[in-house]
């Protein structure tokens, strides 16, 4: 099936957090086949250098909780690719666990991946997107806060947090011209997904029946979101989130 492409998004320098694998990867592809310039960050070594290999993008390992090496990170695809006119805050873990079951390392351990890494590595780029008159910030947020997953509080948490620092770094960058949004996904299928919670095709049907639209999604389905909100098509969007989950009920 053909898909739009943007013209303006050819030749921008584009970073995505957690791009190694998933939704991430799926963005990082989405990004490299529109000619943009494509850097990712990722803690998994060989998928991330093999993707670097199918997509000619720049991928740095890094532990993203690690602020500094998050910085250094960045600055290290800027030194390559030039300044950053998108990011995409992908990287994440939505690691299930009874409550009772939950330390205090466990539940801050979530909060640095899940949304204090979106805040500095958008804190990051800022600059080099004001002085080149602008970029665009997309945050990866999920419907588990909707939902009210008991077994994900952490998570659930957090990316509920991830809508209140959209909304706060629009007001705060928009003078500097950042536009920054988020994106919602639903019951995304990676081979993550399906090897830790729905291991059989009768999981996958039970959940893709709780859809309004009855096909399930793979993570093209943000990465396309991703591409619009990310072109000049999407100029005049900002403080927004937007949900993709085929409408999840």
């Amino acid at each position: 099936m053909p898909f739009a492409r943007y013209p303006s998004l050819k030749g921008r320098t584009v970073l995505v957090t957690g791009g190694a694998s998933g939704i991430g990867a799926d963005i990082v592809r989405a990004f490299a086949d529109q000619d943009a310039n494509v850097g990712f960050l990722d803690i998994q070594t060989d998928v991330g250098k093999r993707l670097a290999e199918e997509t000619a993008a720049v991928f740095r390992k890094v532990d993203i909780t690690d602020i500094h090496a998050l910085r250094a990170a960045i600055s290290g695809i800027v030194e390559k690719l030039g300044s950053i006119d998108v990011l995409v805050n992908n990287a994440a873990n939505d690691k299930r666990q009874e409550v009772d079951q939950i330390d205090v390392d466990e539940w801050d351990q979530s909060q640095d991946i899940n949304l204090r890494a979106q805040f500095f590595a958008a804190q990051t780029v800022r600059s080099g997107m004001a002085a080149a008159g602008g970029g665009t910030i997309i945050n990866v947020s999920s419907i588990v806060w909707r939902l009210a997953g008991g077994d994900m509080v952490p998570y659930a948490t957090a990316k509920a947090g991830v809508l209140g620092l959209t909304k706060s770094l629009a007001h705060a960058f928009g003078d500097d011209n950042i536009r920054v949004n988020a994106i919602e996904p639903g019951a995304i299928f990676t081979e993550r997904q399906r090897e830790l919670w729905y291991p059989t095709q009768a999981d996958v049907d039970a959940l893709v029946s709780r859809q309004i639209l009855k096909q399930p999604m793979d993570g093209g389905e943000i990465a396309r979101m991703a591409l619009f909100l990310a072109s000049d098509d999407a100029r005049m969007i900002t403080n927004q989130s937007f949900v993709v989950d085929a409408g999840l009920l």
